[in-house]
């Protein structure tokens, strides 16, 4: 048997929506019908004032980051483990992410390192919720308040996810979401800008940006007679096909989210005896206030040799395991930007020694077993 790390997973609605485009000829550009029914269905779901679907993550933190008009010289404070994307909206804007410690529990940014951190050229925090596990937003958001920055949640691994009783993307002043093949909730590409001010000028304004810098959003509405440039602004709209892919994913989002439940708890069960090894730190932890989407499921070893063996163990019974990110401040653009190995121990330590097993939507007994055994097994001979 192979099991692969992820397999997409479909409702068996996509086809007949897709359809539904084509054949009744709904437009295929941005801004839909079913462009329309995703963001209504995301604002009604998680109490956002707006959701506006971009082509994917990376643009709604692109977006974000211009919505808040960084510029040269001002800086965002962000975890050093995390996907480029959430630097990169700040490198593109010329201003500089400032990577701090992540917490050993949840591998998330440790507010206790933000406030050091924090320069009178601060303007934002970028938390991400790694795995879907929320971040410690009330900590940050009182670090916020205090010395007046924005928050940007990378939440694009934690749709339908909760810190206490508020979904993540809704705590901060903007959420970005994706919905990545890589994701819970999938359109091959694309994603969402959450903005949680209820300011008719923002919204306005992140139309503006996402049609190109021009108010053509305004001209559809009537409210002016011509169309014109007038801000910067890309073209980040999703066609209206992969939004009716979405809408089948979204409209069975709690059921999706059931299936990976009982996959995560099997794996919790059946491996929360491994720590017993004197080579395993940890497996996934969950705060009592969080409440996830099973995303994922991972451990964290003594060291980095046993995270390679263990990943190439696995690889032989045909089982694709693997680590995850590359921490920025090591990588070549961290150098850049003036960072060191051993800037961040406890980041790299942690990045070096992740392993991340198999969980998908729509699992099969067999398969779930068939990871089971050989995780096990594989824990029995590196010990």
């Amino acid at each position: 048997m192979e099991i692969p790390f992820n397999k997409e997973y479909y409702t068996g609605l996509e086809k007949k929506y897709i359809e539904d485009v084509l054949n009744n000829k709904k437009h295929t550009r941005g801004d839909g019908f079913y462009t329309n029914k995703v963001s209504k269905l995301l604002e009604n779901k998680f109490k956002t004032k707006k959701a506006i679907m971009t082509t994917s993550g990376t643009h709604a933190l692109e977006m974000a980051a211009s919505l808040i008009n960084l510029n040269a010289d001002d800086e965002v404070i962000m975890p050093s483990f995390t996907f480029p994307s959430t630097a990169n909206a700040v490198i593109k804007k010329q201003a500089r992410p400032v990577f701090v410690e992540i917490k050993e529990d949840t591998l998330n940014i440790d507010p206790t390192k933000i406030e050091k951190n924090i320069t009178d050229k601060t303007r934002a925090i970028m938390p991400i919720h790694y795995a879907s596990v929320a971040a410690d937003m009330e900590q940050i958001k009182e670090i916020a308040n205090i010395y007046d920055l924005f928050i940007i949640e990378d939440a694009a691994q934690a749709v339908n996810a909760k810190y206490k009783d508020q979904y993540l993307g809704t705590l901060g002043d903007f959420g970005c979401f994706s919905f990545h093949s890589t994701k819970n909730y999938i359109s091959g590409e694309g994603g969402a800008l959450l903005i949680n001010q209820d300011d008719e000028q923002l919204f306005e304004r992140a139309a503006i940006l996402r049609e190109k810098g021009t108010n053509k959003s305004s001209f559809l509405k009537g409210k002016v007679n011509k169309y014109t440039w007038v801000d910067q602004g890309s073209s980040y709209l999703p066609s209206d096909l992969l939004m009716a892919f979405l809408y089948a994913q979204l409209e069975k989002m709690d059921e999706i989210k059931s299936l990976r439940e009982t996959i995560f708890n099997r794996y919790q069960k059946e491996f929360k005896n491994l720590t017993n090894y004197s080579f395993v730190d940890s497996i996934i932890q969950i705060p009592a206030d969080r409440n996830i989407n099973y995303n994922s499921f991972y451990f964290i070893f003594a060291n980095n040799e046993y995270q390679k063996e263990a990943i190439e163990k696995l690889k032989e019974r045909k089982i694709t395991a693997t680590f995850h990110y590359i921490p920025l401040h090591l990588s070549k653009m961290g150098q850049k930007l003036g960072y060191n190995k051993g800037d961040l121990p406890k980041t790299e330590k942690l990045a070096a020694t992740i392993m991340r097993i198999p969980l998908y939507t729509g699992m099969m007994q067999k398969e779930i077993d068939y990871v089971v055994v050989n995780v096990k097994e594989v824990f029995k001979e590196l010990s």
